[in-house]
């Protein structure tokens, strides 16, 4: 069944994910900044402002989607709240804790609360590791467990995603895309983890296989109260997934809402934008489709435009945009926005 076809109130987010769960990650203030150098003594004479002072909640039990187009900063927040890229800037609280500011033995100790299912399940296996070294290989590096332990747990978690037991000692190349990718989310879970990074999980997937593990996610967070930041570029994906979502644009949130706010009544000029190139599944709704053309290319990370980074792809830009950077406030039916313009 195509994701595109799933009705919006399919796979809703269980109870925890309401209103009233605690913040499991607090993010404030995120930046991440790559230098630009140049000349033969590699002076530095720039940077890339991959992620420019992010700030949202992800509460325990939901599934927060963050979306956007290619290079917008998607991967690379996900990346740097868990530690695989440095942190210019900013805090990142995991229940409480501040792990921007960990080093060594209190980050290695927190990254067993914390892991990342890859987007590209071929390139994140070690092709010389059977299945089962994979999948223990979490539990080789944080747990002490013995021969029959280990082997107990890695057929525990290969049965929680769906693989049987005696592929065990067969190798990544062995397997099909989704089979790999059951393969990374069963590592993924080893430690049992509080919080995942999803980065774009079945992007390297066929449609067909696509909804398979969707499915199996929602299935293990229902199961063990998992907490996901749900990566993608695919709107009618995220419509399925996650309670809430994030919008982002040139290293910045520009909406955040519940799925309900967002794909009702986008607020944000460029969330209706990507909103209006998703196809409908019903004929009468997609014949009506009113498509939105953002003009230009998307400004370089580098050298951001001036006040508002979108102004220059925006159709309803005024002067104000320009000098002006737009306030990311709370509307009135509490959704944020980061547009002069929306009410």
């Amino acid at each position: 069944m195509s994701l595109d076809a799933m009705p919006p109130a399919a796979g809703a987010a269980p109870a925890p994910a309401g209103s009233g769960s605690r913040a499991l990650l607090k993010v404030e203030d995120l930046q991440v900044l790559f230098p630009i150098y140049k000349g033969l003594l590699r002076r530095q004479v720039g940077s890339v402002r991959a992620v420019d002072g992010l700030s949202f909640e992800v509460r325990k039990g939901e599934t927060l989607g963050l979306v956007g187009e290619s290079g917008c900063g998607k991967s690379t927040t996900g990346r740097a709240i868990l530690r695989l890229t440095d942190i210019t800037g900013g805090r990142v609280e995991l229940d409480g804790v501040d792990v921007a500011a960990l080093e060594g033995g209190e980050l290695r100790r927190m990254r067993r609360r914390m892991q990342m299912i890859f987007q590209d399940p071929h390139a994140s296996l070690n092709p010389r590791m059977t299945v089962a070294s994979i999948i223990a290989e979490p539990l080789d590096e944080h747990m002490a467990l013995g021969r029959k332990a280990r082997q107990a747990r890695v057929g525990e978690l290969m049965d929680a995603v769906g693989l049987r037991e005696d592929f065990a000692s067969r190798y990544p190349h062995e397997f099909s895309g989704g089979q790999r990718q059951r393969i990374g989310i069963a590592r993924a879970l080893a430690l049992d983890p509080d919080f995942i990074v999803c980065d774009e999980p079945i992007a390297a997937l066929d449609v067909s296989i696509q909804a398979q593990v969707v499915n199996l996610l929602e299935d293990l967070q229902k199961k063990l109260g998992l907490t996901y930041l749900f990566i993608s570029h695919d709107l009618s994906m995220v419509r399925h997934l996650a309670s809430r979502v994030a919008v982002m644009y040139l290293g910045k949130i520009v909406e955040l809402a519940t799925r309900e706010q967002l794909y009702a009544s986008p607020r944000h000029p460029y969330t209706q934008a990507l909103l209006s190139a998703v196809p409908s599944p019903d004929p009468a709704r997609e014949a009506s489709r009113e498509r939105v053309i953002l003009t230009g290319d998307v400004p370089s990370p580098a050298n951001p435009p001036s006040g508002c980074r979108f102004r220059t792809r925006c159709p309803v830009a005024q002067p104000r945009c320009a000098a002006e950077v737009p306030e990311f406030r709370k509307l009135e039916d509490g959704r944020q926005v980061a547009c002069h313009f929306a009410e």
